[in-house]
């Protein structure tokens, strides 16, 4: 996932990695059965693995993280159907740290272009560790409101839904302005949801505020007050 929205992701690796946590050690590669599979058949519950390798490995290593992007959603009783990869969010500061645990597991660490996310794979899945959301820097407020929530079988911070919604609306753009991929999303959650603070956090930007307008027409959440 890219802080715009775009779909940017480059190939993936067409070979899987088999991982397993080691009793008292980090990440280290799993020999397979002979005849097995080291990846689901679904895509989506391949997508759930990685992020619970990489999940359980943060939380080890006293990493303060949140799960975002379309597996927390998924966390929070939104859609099976996973996007692209899975996305944990970190404090600047400690993105050297988690790079360094994540190469200690035996995984590849990339720096893109893009100056506010680090990249890895687990089990032939991108991940993204993102130290930007909403084009801020993950505070250690964004975290502390983390609800920790089981992915599948493992406990995880994540991210809280009114953060999670404002991340998604605020990578609108001119250029990526992909509502019916949010509308969704919105609707999962919107009970959830602080939707005054997330129109306060959005302020006069127009592609959030014509989404909320959306949300408001189709009855998904309550008019702003005073606009009825």
């Amino acid at each position: 996932m890219t802080q715009n929205g775009e779909e940017t992701t480059p190939a993936r690796r067409p070979e899987a990695t088999g991982l397993r946590l080691a009793a008292d050690g980090p990440v280290r590669p799993a020999a397979a059965p002979p005849g097995s599979q080291d990846l689901p058949q679904d895509r989506s519950q391949a997508i759930l693995e990685a992020a619970k390798q990489i999940g359980a490995l943060l939380k080890r290593k006293g990493h303060p993280f949140a799960l975002a992007g379309s597996v927390a959603v998924y966390a929070h009783g939104g859609s099976r159907h996973l996007q692209h990869d899975a996305d944990f969010a970190v404090l600047p500061e400690d993105a050297d740290a988690v790079a360094a645990t994540l190469r200690e597991a035996g995984l590849t660490v990339r720096t893109p272009p893009e100056d506010w996310l680090l990249k890895t794979d687990c089990h032939g899945q991108d991940i993204d560790i993102i130290f930007e959301l909403a084009h801020q820097p993950v505070s250690k407020d964004m975290l502390a409101r983390a609800q920790c929530l089981p992915v599948d079988s493992v406990l995880m911070p994540v991210l809280a839904p009114t953060d999670l919604i404002h991340s998604l609306i605020s990578a609108f753009s001119e250029h990526y302005c992909d509502f019916g991929a949010v509308l969704p999303v919105a609707r999962a959650v919107r009970e959830k949801v602080d939707w005054d603070a997330v129109r306060r956090a959005c302020g006069d930007e127009p592609m959030p505020a014509a989404f909320l307008f959306l949300l408001e027409r189709l009855n998904v959440i309550e008019p702003r007050e005073g606009t009825s």
